[in-house]
C-alpha cells in the first residue's frame, strides 16, 4: 500500500491546503451557526471563486473547494466581511470547536463555549488538529463528534470534562470548567501528547489521573428533540446553488452544522430541499473523500463507486471508501473499507483504511458487479 503524506494539520481559511482541484478553504462557523446572510456569502464565494461545491466536514465545519492562489485574498476579505473569520490567523487556527446544537444565547452551554474561545489564545501550542467538543445540552448530541478534550453531561446531568477516550470524567463547575480544562491541556503537553498528536491515542500510552474519570457519560440520544430539522448532506457534498435557493426560499434565517455532514435548519419542518436527505437516511452510513482526481493523494475514484455499492450494503452498516490510506472522509473504523492503492482497491472489514486487509487489488468492476458487499470473499 502507498503510503500517503500525513500533514498533521488541517485546512483553515488563512492556511489552506492544495488539492487536485485548487485550495481547500474551511470555514469554522462560529459556535456551528451560520446566518442566511452568511450562508448566501459563502455559496456566492463557492461559486465566484470556487467549483461552486461546499462540504460539511466531520469537524461541523464547511470547506470551500477549487480556490486559485491568486483569489485567496479576495476569499478572505469576503468571509472577514461577513464575520465567517477571526482577525487573528493564529486564533482562527486554534477554534477547532464543535458543539451541541440546541444551545440559546445565554445559556449554560453558549455560556462555557464564549468562555473557552476567550481562552483559546493562552493555552500552550498544541497539535494543528486538537479539538474540543461541547455537549452540554438536554440530551447528548454529538457523542461521537471529534474533539480532544470534551464538556459534557453526567448521567445525573452532572457537569464534567473527558478526555477524548475515557469512558468517564470530571466533576466541574460552570466556574472552575475553564481551569479544569487547562489542567488537562497541561498534562497533555507534560506527558508528551505533542507527539502523539491526540488525546484517544495518547491515553493509550499514558494513564490519566484517577479522579478524572470518576463521573460516567451519559449516552448518545439518537432522535433528540428540537425546533427545526436535521438534514442530511450525502458525502458532505452541496451544491452551493442548492443551498442557497434553500435560505432564500424556506423560512429559514439560522442553520447550525453538525458533524456526520448534517445540518440543523432552525424552524423548519417542510420537505427536504434539493440537494439534501433526511438525517436517518442510509446513505449517510456511507462515507467517502474527494478521491481522485480532486485530491493528488489519492489512488483512485471514491464517490462514484460508493455510490454504487449504497444499494448493497446490508442496513445499518458502515461503508468507507477512501483515496488512500489516511482516511480522511472517516478517520475510524467501519464494517467495511475500501482503501484505493496502485493496484486497485484493498478490503478491510471491522476497521480503518491504515488496518490489515482481507483482500487486496479489487478493481472497481469487480466491486460493484457482486449482489451484496458481503459477497466479496473474506
Amino acid at each position: 500500500m502507498s503510503v500517503p503524506t500525513i500533514r498533521g494539520w488541517c485546512p483553515g481559511a488563512y492556511r489552506p491546503m492544495l488539492s487536485g482541484d485548487g485550495w481547500v478553504v474551511r470555514v469554522r462557523p462560529w459556535m456551528g451557526e451560520l446566518t442566511a446572510a452568511q450562508v448566501e456569502v459563502l455559496c456566492d464565494v463557492s461559486q465566484r471563486y470556487g467549483t461552486g461545491t461546499l462540504e460539511l466536514t466531520n469537524r461541523a465545519n464547511v470547506q470551500i473547494r477549487g480556490v486559485a492562489e491568486i483569489d485567496h485574498d479576495a476569499v478572505i476579505q469576503a468571509l472577514l466581511a461577513a464575520k465567517l473569520l477571526d482577525t487573528d490567523p493564529d486564533h482562527e487556527g486554534r477554534r477547532n470547536l464543535v458543539m451541541t446544537p440546541d444551545w440559546q444565547v445565554g445559556d449554560a452551554t453558549h455560556s462555557l463555549a464564549s468562555t473557552l474561545m476567550g481562552a483559546l489564545v493562552g493555552l500552550p501550542e498544541l497539535p494543528g488538529k486538537f479539538g474540543y467538543v461541547i455537549d452540554t445540552g438536554r440530551t447528548a448530541w454529538v457523542t461521537d463528534a471529534p474533539g480532544d478534550i470534551r464538556f459534557e453531561r453526567g448521567i445525573g446531568a452532572e457537569l464534567i470534562l473527558v478526555a477524548d477516550g475515557a469512558t468517564a470524567g470530571r466533576l466541574v463547575t460552570p466556574t472552575t470548567a475553564l481551569a479544569a480544562l487547562k489542567e488537562m491541556v497541561a498534562w497533555f503537553v507534560e506527558t508528551g501528547g505533542r507527539k502523539t498528536g491526540r488525546m484517544a491515542r495518547h491515553l493509550k500510552v499514558q494513564k490519566l489521573p484517577c479522579e478524572w474519570t470518576a463521573i460516567q457519560r451519559r449516552g448518545y440520544d439518537v432522535s433528540p428533540r428540537v425546533n427545526g430539522t436535521v438534514l442530511g448532506v450525502p458525502f458532505g457534498a452541496l451544491d452551493a446553488r442548492d443551498l442557497v435557493e434553500f435560505v432564500q426560499s424556506a423560512t429559514v434565517n439560522v442553520v447550525r452544522i453538525l458533524p456526520g455532514r448534517r445540518l440543523l435548519a432552525l424552524g423548519y419542518d417542510t420537505v427536504i430541499p434539493q440537494g439534501f436527505c433526511t438525517a436517518d437516511d442510509p446513505f449517510l452510513n456511507i462515507h467517502a473523500c474527494t478521491g481522485a482526481p480532486g485530491c493528488p493523494q489519492a489512488l483512485g475514484p471514491t464517490r462514484e463507486v460508493a455510490r454504487a455499492l449504497a444499494a448493497t450494503l446490508p442496513r445499518g452498516e458502515t461503508l468507507h471508501v477512501s483515496g488512500c490510506a489516511k482516511g480522511c472522509a472517516h478517520p475510524r473504523g467501519a464494517d467495511r473499507t475500501l482503501v484505493a492503492t496502485k493496484h486497485g482497491f484493498d478490503l478491510v472489514t471491522k476497521g480503518a483504511p491504515w488496518d490489515a486487509p482481507v483482500q487486496r487489488g479489487l478493481s472497481a468492476d469487480m466491486i460493484t458487479a457482486v449482489p451484496t458487499l458481503m459477497d466479496i470473499q473474506t
